[in-house]
């Protein structure tokens, strides 16, 4: 029988800096490989080489750190095939997984168990023509979306898209996520403010501690 193997760049175990579960201890599974070329990307070191791992091993590396919550992200994790037996045998291992994917590729076959967080590129990542609307229709209540914004411009159309799509009726986790270092986040949260809008500010908690430190 073929091992089913998936090539990461790296595992580690560090706080979990974005999203609902931000501020807790998480093991991240980075896997390699990503077919977006976002221009505010901080893992573009994900997009070639990396390590072949067995899915046991995997699984095996992940116990270690005796966490109860893991991320598979990337890259694109969905990018690779394999990784949807991943996020099924991470879930039938009792762990709280949750993914963290582009939204330009298919979500459908997900396991059900595993919170997505999903991004909708903006206009400003240079990649909004990649997003996969009809992914949407697989969006529950457990599941996240996400905005990385680099501008005002940004802001604007992710409120186009909340209204157009009726985002907030498809979850209550709707994060607006400033570019770091672009978009000053005390001038987004007066925007969200000032519009009344059912959305989450969100700072990248990792980077506030570690800066771009690998591992982190």
């Amino acid at each position: 029988m073929t091992k089913t193997t998936l090539r990461l760049t790296e595992i580690f175990h560090s706080l979990q800096g974005e999203a609902r579960s931000a501020g807790t201890p998480t093991v991240f599974v980075r896997l390699t490989g990503c077919p977006l070329r976002c221009g505010y990307c901080d893992t573009a070191y994900a997009f070639t080489g990396g390590v072949l791992y067995e899915l046991d091993q995997v699984l095996r590396e992940v116990s270690h750190w005796q966490t109860r919550h893991v991320c598979v992200t990337g890259g694109e994790p969905l990018a690779q095939p394999a990784c949807l037996e991943l996020l099924t045998a991470l879930c039938d291992a009792g762990y709280e997984v949750s993914l963290e994917t582009s939204g330009a590729l298919d979500v459908a076959r997900v396991d059900p168990r595993v919170s997505k967080v999903m991004d909708l590129k903006t206009p400003g990542s240079g990649e909004a023509a990649r997003n996969r609307y009809d992914n949407l229709a697989h969006i529950r209540a457990h599941d996240q979306l996400k905005f990385v914004l680099c501008d005002e411009a940004d802001y604007h159309w992710a409120g186009e898209m909340l209204t157009r799509h009726a985002l907030a009726a498809l979850t209550a986790d709707i994060w607006y996520s400033p570019v770091y270092g672009e978009l000053d986040p005390t001038e987004l949260a007066a925007w969200i403010l000032r519009d009344r809008l059912p959305v989450r500010l969100q700072i990248q908690l990792h980077k506030l501690l570690w800066q771009d430190a690998r591992g982190k």
